[in-house]
């Protein structure tokens, strides 16, 4: 559930990124911050560690709507993508309201995506929370490397090997050219905004 600020009037709402390591959610949101930087209060926070880009998070709110008659604040995280901090994903989860899973559609990355997915599955579970009931967004990412003669998994493998059951919205893309990267942010917005709507009522 989105934290509540009764004084300042305001609810929190926490958008996490998640994927394999390298899949492209750190460029996600360099493009978001890069692109909304104006109407960006913070600075964006990235600890750059050995071996991953992002260990804890990049941070990054903005006003967007009102819930209830509360400002809502989005805060947009990533999660660091190899195995070895899982404990750090986990923690990034807690209190999480909706998930973008940007997936690596680069061949050789089929597994990884696959592992990835079963991985946010059990962790969001530690917190008693449902990846079918929790507001989900899929991005395909990287389909601009098709240009370079790099074989990438087609649309259609994507969704059969990832969505097929759980049926969300997703998106192709390419987070480095910008892609469908504010789409897929609108789209995950508004499901969790929907969604905690509903809750609230």
């Amino acid at each position: 559930m989105a934290f509540i600020n009764q004084k300042k009037k305001e609810v929190q709402v926490k958008i996490v990124y998640y994927g394999p390591g390298r899949g492209g959610k750190t460029t996600n949101l360099e493009y978001i911050y890069n692109k909304f930087n104006h109407r960006i209060k913070t600075e964006i926070v990235a600890i750059k560690t050995h071996g991953d880009r992002t260990l804890f998070f990049d941070f990054l709110p903005f006003n967007i709507g009102k819930i209830k008659g509360y400002d809502a604040k989005i805060q947009l995280y990533t999660v660091p993508g190899q195995v070895k901090y899982n404990a750090t994903r986990s923690l990034v989860l807690r209190g999480v309201d909706g998930i973008v899973f940007v997936a690596d559609a680069m061949t050789v990355r089929q597994d990884k995506n696959i592992l990835s997915l079963e991985n946010l599955r059990e962790n969001l579970s530690l917190y008693k929370k449902s990846i079918s009931k929790i507001p989900l967004v899929f991005q395909y990412n990287k389909m601009d490397l098709a240009e370079q003669g790099i074989p990438l998994l087609s649309y259609e493998t994507l969704q059969q090997t990832l969505n097929s059951q759980l049926k969300v919205p997703a998106f192709q893309a390419s987070a480095l050219l910008g892609t469908n990267v504010v789409q897929t942010m609108k789209k995950i917005i508004t499901m969790t905004l929907t969604s905690l709507q509903k809750e609230l009522e």
